[in-house]
């Protein structure tokens, strides 16, 4: 097996075209957001020649994150008999502001039973800049990945994915696992698998995250931690796309800080890598923030796992992580002004929708 992280954007979109340029059997696709623009189009037109070539070609894209995307942007794949689906079309009832998070955020692509991705970073040019981790490995991984592809794509129907609980569970690969979450609020898969490693600390804790709203037992979790001596650092983007967020999560990091756990802004671009490393010996890729919607509304995935190999090259993306970042200073956050902590009140009761 081999192994190898990319948190260059560019790079990684090249890399995957040039191994769907490669495929032989099949192209197995799943992404929240697959954009209508020139990034789009450029995996549009490569997974539309490989299924002119006979290359069975299948793609699962969320409804919300789809933007202007249609089944008309996709008709000369579908003509090849490429199948496209549209993760649970949005209905506007009662239910709009619950059931309408409910979202496929996860970020998977397997090539005949080769070569598999695993990570942060949607199919769309708006995020070249940013900074995201993706894993890609080679061997049977890629088998495990593609079971978890295949049941979502086959319990699919336009406006509801049947049988749910029939897939959340979690998958054993070697020394990996790979766990499934889905909408629920009893379940939460990940979430508990987070607690627990950081419960389990004995030395460090590292969490990149673009969206940092974890809930009251997850903020008790690394506190602790720190109490305990642990070197708990979470790295955010100064500025990420989504304001609210960035004005919402500032009211926990003074309390954070308070208890020794060491913040971090990445400045450049958006971090929107999402990564928990324990103890430099265990770790978590995923597409799940470090926020009650991820854990508790969408559908996500994470690699677990303590492959010594993956464990440096984290190591190694960390540091350089931090070579663009800058602490959080308590005096600053202490003096910010009356209308972010208005903002930070008036939106605390929507933390699980946002």
């Amino acid at each position: 097996m081999q192994y190898r992280l990319i948190d260059d954007t560019f790079q990684l979109y090249n890399l995957m075209l040039n191994d769907i340029a490669e495929a032989k059997e099949y192209i197995l696709l799943e992404t929240y957001k697959f954009a209508n623009d020139h990034m789009g189009e450029r995996f549009r037109d490569a997974l539309t020649k490989k299924a002119r070539e006979g290359v069975k070609i299948r793609i699962l894209i969320d409804s919300w994150g789809k933007g202007p995307v249609s089944e008309d942007f996709f008709t000369e794949l579908i003509r090849y008999k490429g199948e496209v689906k549209f993760f649970e079309k949005i209905k506007i009832n009662s239910d709009l502001f619950t059931r309408g998070h409910r979202r496929d955020h996860r970020k998977i692509l397997i090539i005949d039973d080769a070569v598999c991705y695993l990570g942060s970073a949607n199919i769309t040019g708006y995020n070249l800049n940013w900074r995201e981790l993706a894993l890609r490995a080679e061997g049977d991984l890629a088998l495990a990945l593609k079971k978890v592809f295949t049941e979502t794509f086959e319990a699919f129907n336009p406006y509801i994915i049947s049988n749910k609980l029939t897939f959340t569970r979690t998958i054993f690969h070697g020394d990996f696992e790979i766990i499934r979450d889905v909408p629920s609020l009893p379940l939460q898969r990940i979430r508990k698998k987070y607690a627990q490693m950081i419960k389990q600390a004995k030395k460090s804790v590292v969490i990149e995250t673009p969206y940092f709203l974890p809930g009251y037992n997850l903020r008790k979790a690394l506190m602790d931690a720190s109490r305990r001596k642990v070197d708990v650092k979470i790295i955010m983007p100064k500025n990420s796309d989504v304001r609210m967020i960035d004005i919402l999560r500032n009211k926990y990091l003074g309390l954070l800080d308070r208890s020794n756990v060491k913040i971090f802004f990445y400045g450049p671009y958006n971090l929107h890598a999402k990564m928990l490393m324990v103890d430099d010996s265990l770790f978590s890729i995923s597409s799940a923030n470090f926020d009650y919607r991820s854990f508790r509304f969408q559908y996500e995935v994470a690699l677990i796992g303590s492959e010594q190999s993956i464990i440096e090259q984290l190591q190694n993306h960390v540091n350089e992580t931090l070579k663009s970042s800058e602490p959080f200073i308590y005096e600053v956050w202490r003096r910010r002004s009356w209308i972010e902590k208005f903002f930070e009140w008036l939106l605390t009761p929507f933390r699980h929708l946002l």
